[in-house]
């Protein structure tokens, strides 16, 4: 995979032009296709305007600029990807509708093309399966905006061929990315992990122990997180951060830990999704929302700690599967969420005797099996062990 491969994207919208713009960026021709006529003109003007931006705040010359889109090239039929070494498809997350796309290529593309899909959250090996060549289909989940948000999740099929992940880490490393390998499990690394964050803050505020801009206000300001997760779920949009809680507890088998929120439905069916719509959990057509409750100090380390003892419980579960290796778990949570530390390195600063004393505790208060600690967690309590 040299810089004379050239890249096939599918699906204009803004992840696919932002990968586009990516792989342009690392010195690729880049063939751009989409289903719908306008997509892919209306795509390379907005091109246009944000390589001029980058060039108006100096971080890039004009000549790159033109460089940079001039070797994205539209394309008018499915077709023209036939030359493409590596395609990328950003389109509609719907299982059938990939299936469909990557049984058209697998019969269209030479036989060591790569097929990758940017899927967020369905299965690799369920969208290969429809591919005549399932073994060099392969995840390439980018995070958006696909220029700026460092991390990639490389995610091999059951049928993809041994060599292909590191063939991927080592392309997205070039492009100057922060690729981290992780099987094919509901949610990949980072909409599986980071769940609890979401999950556990709902039942906070459902059970009354806090509003929700204070919940926001004590994670951010004692947890260190760059967002609180109300704020973060409204930036998301309500509609896509309930679909993948939802998508991923469903494909763990209604898992309890992954339970969707009642709360968030009813965001969802009221059209309250968060920024895009200026209202969500909170309302964007005035000043900022602020805390209405300013809780002690106890309040706000119970409040962090429960959280956090659910967000580093699932890193280590995921661990435990072997879902990724401990760096990559940590550094997808770093690079694809902004966490202010890996979740395991967190871990290891207090101990595993400490989150599974807090998880026992919410067991035992509940007896839901939503607070069950990590075997593996368990273990390290008992042993004394860290993670590093």
């Amino acid at each position: 995979m040299s810089e004379d491969l050239i890249v096939g994207v599918i699906g204009a919208g803004t992840m696919g032009l932002g990968i586009a713009q990516v792989a342009a960026q690392a010195g690729h021709r880049v063939v751009l296709f989409d289903a719908r006529k306008d997509a892919v003109p209306a795509a390379l003007a907005n091109l246009g305007d944000t390589l001029a931006r980058l060039v108006a705040k100096g971080k890039l010359s004009e000549e790159q600029a033109r460089t940079v889109h001039g070797r994205i090239v539209p394309a008018e039929e499915l077709g023209a990807m036939a030359s493409c070494g590596l395609l990328i498809e950003a389109i509609v997350e719907q299982l059938p509708v990939k299936q469909e796309l990557f049984r058209a290529l697998g019969s269209m593309v030479g036989p060591q093309a790569v097929l990758a899909s940017n899927t967020s959250s369905l299965s690799i090996t369920a969208i290969a399966a429809a591919s005549a060549r399932p073994e060099r289909v392969i995840g390439l989940h980018f995070f958006n905006p696909a220029p700026l948000m460092p991390l990639v999740e490389v995610v091999p099929g059951l049928a993809t061929a041994p060599a292909l992940p590191l063939e991927l880490h080592a392309l997205m490393l070039r492009w100057g990315k922060s690729p981290v390998v992780c099987k094919d499990t509901p949610g990949f690394i980072v909409n599986r992990v980071a769940r609890p964050f979401y999950g556990e803050s709902l039942r906070l505020f459902e059970e009354g122990v806090a509003d929700m801009a204070t919940i926001d206000h004590v994670l951010k300001q004692q947890g260190g997180f760059r967002m609180g997760p109300f704020e973060l779920m409204d930036l998301i949009g309500n509609d896509i951060n309930f679909a993948v809680t939802r998508s991923v507890w469903e494909a763990f088998f209604n898992d309890p830990r992954y339970k969707p929120s009642l709360i968030q439905q009813r965001q969802v069916e009221s059209g309250r999704l968060g920024r895009k719509t200026g209202r969500g959990f909170f309302d964007y057509s005035g000043a900022a929302a602020v805390p209405t409750l300013q809780p002690g100090p106890e309040l706000a380390t119970a409040i962090t700690e429960r959280v956090l003892a659910m967000l580093i419980n699932e890193a280590a579960d995921a661990l435990f599967l072997q879902v990724a290796t401990k760096e990559d778990l940590d550094l997808a949570m770093r690079k694809g969420v902004n966490y202010p530390k890996g979740l395991l390195a967190w871990a290891d600063e207090q101990g595993a005797a400490h989150w599974a004393a807090v998880l026992d505790d919410l067991y035992q208060e509940y007896g839901e099996d939503r607070y069950r600690a990590s075997p593996l967690l368990r273990r390290m309590a008992r042993t004394g062990t860290t993670f590093y």
